[in-house]
C-alpha cells in the first residue's frame, strides 16, 4: 500500500509541531522516521494512524483519501512502545481481540490467531497471560495482534525501546523478517540510528518538525546532506574540525590537508572525519597530534588524538598497536571519505 502525506501540518494550540511536510512511501517499503525527542516523528505516525487529527494537508493510502477517517476505519496495525496488552486476557485472546471487534466467527478467529502466532513464533504461548511472558515474547504478541487483521500498513512506535540489548538485536531481525514475508508497508519511529539503518529501506531523518534528509541508510551515511545528519548517524560519532579553506584545508597552524577533489570552497568551513577513516592503517595525507584517550574494545581501540590547536579527532584502530597516552602520532586520513560543510551546516 503506497502512502502519500502531502503538506501535512499539525498544531497543538498555537504551536506548530509539523508544518507543511510531505512524505511518500512506496508499497511494501519499510521506512524509518528517525530523530531526537521532540522532532515530530511520533506526531507524524499518530497522524497516519488517525490518533492525531491532521490540521491541514492530506493523507492517501493508495488512491483512497483517508485524511478524515477515524482510526478504526483505517487499514493500519499499530505496535506501541509499551506493548499495550490486556493483562486479563491470555495470548490467544489478546491476538484475537481485533477480530472479535470485527465480529468474525470463533472458528475464523482461531484459525487466524494460530496462523499469525506461528508466523511470529509464539504458537506455544497462546494460553499464557502477558505477565508470564518475557519482554521479547510480549513484543511478538503485540506484533501478532497488529498483523492479525491483515492491515495494509504497519506502524511501529519505538517498538524495541523497552528491550535489553540482546533482545533488541533479535527483534530487529525478526520484525524485518516479518515485514518482508508479509510484504506490508511499514513505518518505524525510532531515535536509535542502528535500528533505522539495520531494519529499513529508507530513513527520513527529522529535525524541528521537518525532514532534514530522506534516503537509503548507506546513502545518508556516505553523503549526509548537512552537518546535523552527519552528526546524528555514526557510532562512534563523526569528528568535526574547524578549518580554513584556501586552496588547501588549514587545521590550525600545524596541520594542512589537500582540498578534496571537486570542492572549491573558501573561508571558514567544517571538516567531518569519521573514526573509521582516520588512523595508522590508512593511506593518504597525515594529521599530527597527541594521543589523549584510549578505549580498548576487544578487536579494536577507540583513540582520541588532540591536535596542536586543541581540536580532537577520533580514530578506530585495530587492536594490538599498543599506542600510549601522550604519544605523538602522524596518522593518515582517507580524504575521499571526508565531509565538508559550510558555516550554515550545509554539505559542500
Amino acid at each position: 500500500m503506497q502512502i502519500e502525506l502531502q503538506n501535512f501540518t499539525k498544531r497543538f494550540g498555537d504551536t506548530a509541531v509539523i508544518e507543511d511536510m510531505s512524505l511518500s512511501i512506496a508499497s511494501g517499503e519499510m521506512i524509518a522516521l528517525l530523530g531526537p525527542s521532540g522532532c515530530g516523528k511520533s506526531t507524524t505516525l499518530f497522524a497516519i494512524s488517525g490518533i492525531h487529527r491532521i490540521d491541514s494537508g492530506s493523507l492517501h493510502f493508495g488512491d483512497r483519501d483517508v485524511t478524515t477517517l477515524p482510526p478504526q476505519d483505517r487499514p493500519v496495525g499499530v505496535v506501541f512502545q509499551n506493548y499495550a496488552l490486556y493483562p486479563h486476557m491470555n495470548v490467544a485472546e489478546n491476538i484475537g481481540f481485533p477480530l472479535r471487534v470485527q465480529k468474525l466467527s470463533a472458528s475464523e478467529i482461531k484459525r487466524r490467531v494460530n496462523e499469525i502466532a506461528e508466523l511470529v513464533q509464539i504458537g506455544n504461548l497462546l494460553k499464557r497471560k502477558p505477565q508470564q511472558l518475557s519482554g521479547g515474547q510480549q513484543q511478538r504478541v503485540a506484533l501478532a495482534r497488529a498483523l492479525v487483521r491483515k492491515p495494509d500498513v504497519l506502524l511501529l512506535d519505538e517498538p524495541l525501546a523497552n528491550l535489553d540489548a540482546k533482545l533488541r538485536l533479535e527483534m530487529r531481525s525478526e520484525i524485518r523478517r516479518l515485514q518482508r514475508e508479509t510484504g506490508i508497508t511499514a513505518i518505524l519511529v525510532t531515535h536509535d540510528q542502528i535500528e533505522a539503518m539495520s531494519m529499513c529501506d529508507r530513513i527520513a531523518l527529522m529535525k524541528d518538525g521537518r525532514i532534514e534528509q530522506i534516503s537509503t541508510p548507506a546513502e545518508m551515511y556516505e553523503r549526509p546532506a548537512s552537518r546535523y545528519v552527519a552528526g546524528f548517524l555514526g557510532n562512534p560519532p563523526i569528528s568535526f574540525l574547524q578549518a580554513e579553506a584556501n586552496g588547501k584545508l588549514l587545521l590550525g597552524a600545524d596541520n594542512t590537508l589537500p582540498m578534496p577533489q571537486g570542492i572549491a570552497a573558501l573561508g571558514a568551513i567544517t571538516l567531518g572525519i569519521r573514526p573509521e577513516h582516520f588512523g595508522p592503517q590508512h593511506e593518504g595525507p597525515t594529521v599530527s597530534g597527541r594521543v589523549s584517550f584510549i578505549e580498548p574494545q576487544g578487536r579494536e581501540d577507540l583513540i582520541d588524538v588532540t591536535l596542536p590547536d586543541n581540536q580532537r579527532l577520533r580514530a578506530i584502530v585495530p587492536a594490538g598497536h599498543n599506542f600510549a597516552l601522550g604519544q605523538d602520532v602522524d596518522w593518515q586520513v582517507d580524504l575521499s571519505r571526508t565531509h565538508l560543510f559550510s558555516a550554515e551546516g550545509e554539505r559542500l
